[in-house]
Order: C-alpha cells, then structure tokens, then sequence
C-alpha cells in the first residue's frame, strides 16, 4: 500500500505539476500526516525536490514539492524497419541525449549491437554518482518483423531469425536494469499520454506515420493495446482504391509510399530516414503523397469512428512539423467529403510530441511501469 501511495504521489506531481502537501493530500484523498511521510520519504531518495515557499497568505508559507529531474533516467530504443533510435531522458521526461542510425533493415544481432553500443555512449553522459539512478530501458518495436521482408527489401533469410529471437530477454541479460517492450505505435500512443502537452482529450484516436503508418487507441484516459499488445492497427484497415479495388491504409498513408515515389524520380532517399529536420524535397512527389495519404486516412477514420466514439483524432509522425500540420489539415478536408450520418465526427489534431514519440514512448515504459498509477482507472474505480 505505501509503495502505491508514493507513486500515486509521483503520479499527481507528473500530471498537475508542483503541488504542496495539503494540496496533494486534497486531491489523493489520504491524509495529511500519510502525505507527510510519503513526501518526506521520496524527497530523501532525491525523486522530489523543494520548491520555493509561497508567502503572502494566512499561516505558513506553502512549499510546493515537484519532480527532481535527476530523480532517475530511462533508455528508450525505437527499432523501425528503415532506422534505430536510443534515446536517454531524466525523471521529468528531457531528452538528454540521443543515438540514431539509418540502415536497410533491422536485424536482431544488429538491433542488439545497436542498444549495447549506444547504452554505453550516453550512460557516458551522466555523472558518475547518478548512473545506479538508470531505472530501465524501454523497447518500441514493430511485431511480426519476418513478415514484412519483402516489403522492406530485406532479406528474407536475416528477417526470419525475429521469429525465434527476444531481444527483450537478450538485453535484460546483458544489463543491469529491468527492459521492456511494445508495439511501436502504440508505444508512440503512449508516449502522447505520458509527454504531451496542450489539452489532451480522455478519448483518442493515434496515427504515426513511420515506413508503415500505425495507430494507437486511448479510452477514458488509458492507453487500449488489446489483447495481443496489437489494437489499433489502422495500418491494416481496408480502404477504397481505384476502379472498385480495395487497399490497405498502409498502401498510401506510410513513408514508404513517399520512398518509393523518390526512387522512382531516381532522387536520393537517405535523407527521409536521417532527421525529418533535413527534408530538401517537396513540390509535386511531396503534395501527391500528401493528398492520397490524407483520403486514406479520412476512410480509415470514418470507419474507425463507426465502432468506437473518440473525441479525437492526433495525427503525428517522422516528419517536419509543416508537413505534420498538412495532414491535420488535409485529414479534416477529406472528412468532409465522406457521408457520416449517425456518427459524430471526431475533431483531427496535430499530435505533440513529433519524430521521437515511437523512442519517447519506449522510454516512458520503465518510468511508467517503475514510478506511475493510471490516475484516469482510479477515478472511475466505484
């Protein structure tokens, strides 16, 4: 139970920011004299820090207490199918340092050699005194990898060895520190409800467009992964094509799409994987990808709507931000043209996190698992 309470504690400082202990005790329901032990508990294991005391009212001055940023720190691994990433954050969620490489495919060897080497160079990073504060490393990973080889271009022999091997249970082995794994879009769903920022509604739908274009599901607050950690694969969802045929989402809306339209131009395509910050193409191949993307995604969203009635749809990716807002914006337009008698049609956003959220998703999963409570369960819990 107490160990419940301090994250429920570490929970309410994440979600609302600084807060005094008569405020938190307010808001948490538990006493004061528990608030106190709680507060004075994880301030010594240097996960909370005094803030300076509120004057001018009745009494004693308020002290807020929030975060301590070097409270602890995460790895975050993105494995996409054109790239990796490793990310290190601290306590409040920073991005203190990054690894990213481009490559052809990932391989589990690769993808192993890739998380050591990497660990190693930004563990480098912190103080000494602060790496046994290294609470854990997240994994953000599309599942089923040996199935799509051919539509990566990869070999087919070093894309069928995922089918026998963990990498979760390989580095676990090999580091110190609890490892963890999702689907990378949900992990980037994830990383939305843990990092965003703005007005974040309790009901929404996720889209990420990486190689492939995936989706994410929040209700009531919570991230929704399904049964199988695989709910909300919007890039598998049927839609119309040309002359009465039939495609998937994944078919029009995902950067291979873009990749391939490069190719055919005989144009360079190193430079969509390396950083979205340094995309120097555009003109027509950019806004014919664009227009076709956003028709899919509006029949996706129609369709996803039918079932489950979200308030929003974030649309993000590995992409500038002009080209993110485009498709917020070419999304709605298309919505439009739809027929939507009997369903309410959900409003289409920009997501807030941008290129990193697959990687800032993996990170959030020891912090999450490790220091969190779903704050949005408790509230509904009778």
């Amino acid at each position: 139970m107490r160990a419940h309470n301090e994250r429920l504690v570490l929970s309410m400082l994440r979600n609302e920011g600084p807060m005094a202990k008569a405020e938190i005790a307010r808001a948490t329901g538990l006493s004061a004299q528990t608030i106190s032990v709680i507060m004075r508990k994880l301030e010594e294991e240097g996960l909370l820090e005094r803030g300076d005391p509120i004057r001018g009212r009745v009494g004693q001055p308020s002290v807020p207490m929030h975060l301590a940023p070097d409270g602890a720190y995460f790895f975050g691994l993105m494995v996409g199918r054109r790239s990796l990433d490793m990310v290190l954050i601290n306590f409040i969620g920073e991005v203190l340092g990054r690894v990213h490489v481009a490559n052809p495919y990932p391989t589990p060897d690769g993808v192993v050699d890739f998380a050591l080497t990497a660990i190693g160079e930004l563990r480098a990073k912190l103080p000494p005194d602060r790496t046994e504060r290294i609470a854990g490393l997240g994994i953000a990973i599309p599942f089923q990898l040996w199935e799509w080889s051919i539509s990566i271009d990869a070999s087919i022999e070093e894309m069928a060895a995922w089918r026998t091997r963990d990498i979760q249970s390989e580095l676990a082995e090999r580091l110190e520190f609890p490892v963890y794994m999702r689907n990378d879009a949900s992990a980037a769903c994830g990383a939305e409800l843990v990092f965003g920022t703005g007005d974040r509604p309790r009901d929404f739908l996720h889209f990420f467009i990486g190689y492939f274009v995936g989706g994410g599901m929040v209700l009531n607050g919570s991230l929704y992964t399904g049964r199988t950690g695989n709910a909300a694969a919007f890039g598998s969802m049927p839609i119309p094509g040309l002359g009465g045929t039939h495609l998937q989402l994944i078919d029009v809306a995902s950067l291979s799409v873009l990749e391939q339209a490069l190719k055919t131009r005989g144009m360079p395509t190193r430079e969509l994987w390396d950083s979205p910050a340094n995309w120097s193409f555009g003109g027509e191949i950019l806004e014919n990808w664009i227009f076709e993307a956003c028709a899919g995604m509006a029949y996706a969203i129609a369709s996803a709507s039918s079932v489950v009635d979200v308030e929003a749809v974030l649309i993000d990716g590995w992409m500038p931000a002009q080209v993110r807002r485009r498709f917020s914006v070419e999304t709605t337009r298309a919505l439009r043209n739809i027929e939507m008698n009997g369903i309410v049609t959900p409003e289409i956003r920009e997501g807030t996190i941008g290129p990193d959220a697959r990687s800032l998703g993996a990170a959030s999963l020891p912090l999450s698992e490790r220091y969190l409570v779903d704050l949005n369960a408790l509230m509904m819990a009778p």
